[in-house]
């Protein structure tokens, strides 16, 4: 049987293979699995409910309720907030289960939900698989009267809960700081520019007007291009791009120069070492993570650790070792000591803080990393599986390998979330790592 769950939850074309009958079927089967044995005092479980402004996220709410409703949990429906807000709001309330709706940073048709445990944790692939297994053998009926779960409409207070929370995580005033913030027509419309201007930064937000169908439409994180052009047209000292959930963030310096997440973690871990906050000195990051990233971290004394693809694999590694910081090349960063999943708004305030007490440019920090050319070629294949199965794929490999020797490395994967394989290739010059991933990814695309 193939795995509902991919990478970061159970996403597809919504009302095509993401439809209410499945959600319905999911939030009981998840409510089944997610709060059982749980309340041993006999109050009812509890659930959060969370969305991005897209518009099939109305119709999966309402379906994803009533699944949990049907198997006698009471469900509080927070609105439209960003995945770290749910997350959050999950352990605030004290809720026994949380639910994000949302595709990210996938364009508009799609959408996705995602599952939070008591206290705002991501599941692990046994949980998932219990769920998945659970679906599969739902009973037709459930509790009766008194029973049945209860739908609680819009939390009024959800949002400043989480700017409360956010401005209490970091202390630092950033007054003198003018950033541009791209909130993707998403989830963080709202709260991003509240939380930087709470801080003292001085906000010109932009893409936040959220319509139901513009989400993620030429603008995010995924198009940097339009916050490099309103960085340097209103002078600003930075840019932020936040994705449709906003639980990524990337960055652009006051002359509209890419900063990856890779850069945004390296001038956080060398910040929190500098300040004693960085447990265990060591970063955590995942295969995709450029190999400037590792000498920099080699350079200040920092050790890098890596895992596979999807936040809550770094997130495991981070619970598993104590560790206080990692992430992803995508923007994904986590701060276990604040967050329990990726926080797009979070990291931006840590990023602005640490130009405020040095009193340098994003352009200055960034330096503590050089990135070595890498290229990243996204293949659709119509059958992911049998990619690195492949005799022509495996012999490409080698003669890339072959060809790269020491100075750079290859990386070959399937998106957790569409029907892609990502092809990447790092190289000592940016001509052959064209050159290299495009001879790749023809051989992926032939197969």
């Amino acid at each position: 049987m193939a795995r509902l769950f991919g990478t970061d939850g159970v996403r597809g074309l919504a009302n095509k293979t993401l439809t209410a009958p499945l959600a319905m079927k999911l939030g009981a089967a998840a409510a089944t699995v997610l709060t059982s044995g749980s309340n041993p005092s006999g109050r009812r479980p509890l659930a959060i409910v969370g969305r991005d402004p897209r518009v099939s996220g109305e119709m999966l709410a309402a379906a994803l309720s009533a699944g949990m409703a049907s198997q006698g949990v009471d469900v509080l429906r927070v609105g439209v907030l960003p995945t770290p807000a749910v997350a959050f709001l999950t352990d605030d309330y004290g809720a026994d289960m949380g639910v994000m709706i949302s595709a990210s940073h996938n364009p508009m048709p799609d959408n996705g939900i995602k599952f939070f445990a008591a206290g705002g944790t991501k599941l692990d692939d046994a949980v998932e698989k219990e769920i998945e297994h659970a679906l599969h053998n739902l009973q037709e009926t459930g509790p009766t009267g008194t029973g049945v779960g209860r739908v609680i409409e819009e939390a009024p207070d959800g949002l400043d809960r989480y700017l409360f929370h956010l401005s209490r995580a970091v202390g630092a005033k950033l007054d003198g700081i003018r950033v541009v913030v791209d909130c993707a027509n998403g989830a963080a419309s709202q709260a991003a520019p509240m939380a930087y201007a709470a801080a003292g930064a001085d906000v010109v937000a932009i893409h936040n007007k959220p319509n139901s169908y513009n989400i993620n439409d030429g603008c995010g994180s995924t198009h940097i291009d339009v916050l490099r052009a309103a960085v340097v047209e209103h002078g600003a000292d930075l840019g932020l791009a936040h994705d449709g959930d906003a639980d990524r963030c990337l960055a652009v310096d006051s002359e509209g120069n890419l900063i990856d997440g890779d850069q945004i973690m390296a001038i956080l871990a060398v910040s929190m070492k500098d300040e004693g906050l960085l447990h265990h000195n060591t970063l955590v990051a995942t295969v995709m993570s450029n190999l400037g990233l590792k000498l920099a971290m080699q350079r200040n004394g920092i050790t890098l650790r890596t895992t596979k693809v999807g936040d809550r694999y770094v997130l495991a590694d981070l619970n598993a070792g104590g560790y206080s910081l990692g992430g992803e090349q995508s923007g994904h960063v986590v701060i276990p000591d604040h967050a329990t999943t990726g926080d797009g708004t979070l990291t931006g305030l840590y990023l602005m803080s640490r130009m405020a007490q040095t009193g340098k440019s994003l352009a200055e920090l960034a330096s503590v990393m050089k990135v070595l050319p890498q290229t990243l070629i996204n293949v659709p294949v119509s059958n992911k599986a049998v990619i690195m199965d492949s005799p022509e794929v495996k012999a490409a490999i080698a003669r890339a390998e072959e060809k790269l020797g020491e100075t750079g490395r290859v990386l070959l994967r399937p998106s957790g979330t569409e029907e892609l394989f990502r092809v990447m290739v790092e190289a000592a010059d940016a001509e052959s790592a064209r050159k290299i991933a495009g001879e790749l990814a023809a051989v992926v695309a032939s197969v």
